[in-house]
């Protein structure tokens, strides 16, 4: 992974669609969300390792620059469509601490972990529009049939324990596909 410029990433959805406000400004379990239009729900990883992150990411974790960090991206599928494209990054000293558990995820969703402990409070989302520029843009579409000409976005940061996990979700198309 290469250290990009830091990206705008805005606390609040401006020109979107009400089917896409829906999706992204919920803040409770999105796994829970998509399971409940879904009977085919399930995770798949595509990678997970102690990675150098982008200019974005490690200023919003307070890591210094070059430092490694355990960055963890996995699809969300409803069937054989993706939906999500989620990307996590953990501070390396914090996979000893509060997040120590979540290297043995596999093809479980983190939100199974993040919304159902009370102690673990998140921060207000921040989105942003992808489009093929954007490091998140590419790797997300690298299972799409057909690259879309931007894709939204959203991140927080869950926190327990003073130590903190950066969880960004990359809305695919499929999604809005998704009833209510």
């Amino acid at each position: 992974m290469n250290i990009l410029q830091p990206s705008a990433w805005h606390p609040a959805l401006i020109s979107i669609s009400c089917r896409n406000r829906s999706w992204l400004q919920d803040r409770g379990s999105l796994t829970r969300r998509i399971q409940a239009r879904c009977n085919d729900f399930h995770v798949r990883p595509v990678f997970q390792s102690l990675a150098k992150v982008y200019k974005d990411e490690w200023t919003i974790m307070g890591l210094r620059y070059g430092e490694l960090a355990m960055v963890r991206e996995v699809y969300l599928y409803c069937g054989d469509t993706p939906v999500i494209f989620a990307h996590s990054v953990v501070a390396r000293k914090d996979l000893r601490g509060a997040w120590r558990g979540l290297s043995g995820l596999g093809n479980r969703s983190l939100g199974t972990v993040l919304f159902t402990n009370p102690r673990i409070k998140r921060t207000p989302l921040e989105f942003k529009k992808l489009n093929a520029g954007h490091f998140l843009f590419v790797r997300a579409c690298s299972k799409l049939q057909s690259r879309p000409s931007n894709l939204w976005a959203r991140r927080s940061l869950f926190t327990l324990q003073g130590q903190s996990i950066l969880v960004t979700e990359v809305y695919l198309p499929a999604i809005l596909e998704l009833t209510l």
